[in-house]
């Protein structure tokens, strides 16, 4: 379920709510009563970190695009890999 954050038009406090998608919203503040408006935060993004995923698995060409490795480089990857843990 979403969390979503109100602010009272009247005493300018902000409120967060946690709501199904299919709830209406709320028009009341709890402090003052007065109005409530629903407020789009900016703090809400994607983060990809780790394996898995196409933006953190393959490395950037020159021209800004993900391209996938090649399978020499892969093959030179874990030949040196094996190479490191071995000497």
């Amino acid at each position: 379920m979403p969390i979503y954050v109100y602010r009272c038009q009247a005493c300018h406090n902000t409120h967060e709510a946690l709501q199904k998608f299919s709830d209406p919203p709320l028009t009341i503040c709890p402090s003052c009563r007065g109005a409530l408006q629903k407020i789009i935060s900016p703090e809400f993004g994607l983060s990809f970190k780790g394996s898995g995923f196409y933006i953190t698995d393959y490395k950037k060409a020159g021209n800004g695009t993900n391209t996938p490795p090649s399978s020499a480089e892969t093959k030179k990857d874990k030949r040196a890999a094996a190479q490191a843990e071995a000497g």
